[in-house]
């Protein structure tokens, strides 16, 4: 079947085709090293009834991940792969937030993901008729908070001390000291922090 139609002013039009999707190229890790995540995850990781931080960053480490001190994470946190984590000091991690680090993902020190963020470094070529797999890291420095059920897609940067409110999507870097809201998020005003 000719996936081409043309239209009315004689444009080519092509059709997805996903029976000529091939990811073959992307490796993430072993087949033995995602099933064991994949088991462990499941069964320790996300589990309501093992709430402690010190055993989930255990875990993290055990599968790679570069984990600081005094890190924060809360119950039914996924983390699609860890040797491709890398979390600074006093971050908090916060509940159902989603790390779908299918590439590099680096949050800094004094980092807040709130509750039910997402952190998407996988996306499809939607102008290929494959429909090609695109994954791209996520950079969030020192002191950036991502608010309740943001979005933050890959190849992102949130530069120091950036707040994507509640909510948003941060498809561009986010300035320093600057908080985003939207969808796509835009700019609102300046981040002050001041001493209590």
């Amino acid at each position: 079947m000719d996936p081409s139609k043309k239209t009315d002013t004689g444009i080519n039009l092509l059709s997805t085709d996903l029976s000529t999707y091939n990811n073959s190229w992307y490796k993430p890790g072993t087949a033995i090293k995602r099933v064991g995540w994949f088991i462990t995850q499941i069964v320790f990781f996300r589990n309501a009834f093992l709430p402690f931080y010190g055993f989930k960053v255990f875990l993290l480490r055990l599968f790679g991940a570069k984990i600081g001190k005094g890190v924060v994470i809360k119950p039914g946190v996924r983390v699609k792969y860890p040797w491709f984590l890398e979390v600074g000091d006093f971050s908090w991690i916060g509940e159902n937030v989603w790390i779908d680090n299918l590439t590099k993902v680096s949050l800094g020190s004094h980092v807040c993901l709130s509750q039910g963020a997402l952190l998407l470094c996988g996306n499809h070529d939607f102008k290929s008729v494959s429909f090609d797999l695109d994954v791209r890291p996520i950079i969030l420095e020192n002191g950036v908070w991502i608010g309740a059920q943001g979005i933050v897609v890959g190849g992102v940067t949130g530069y120091s001390h950036a707040v994507l409110t509640a909510g948003s999507v941060a498809t561009k870097d986010l300035e320093a000291y600057s908080i985003y809201q939207g969808n796509p998020a835009l700019k609102i005003r300046n981040r002050e922090i001041i001493h209590n």
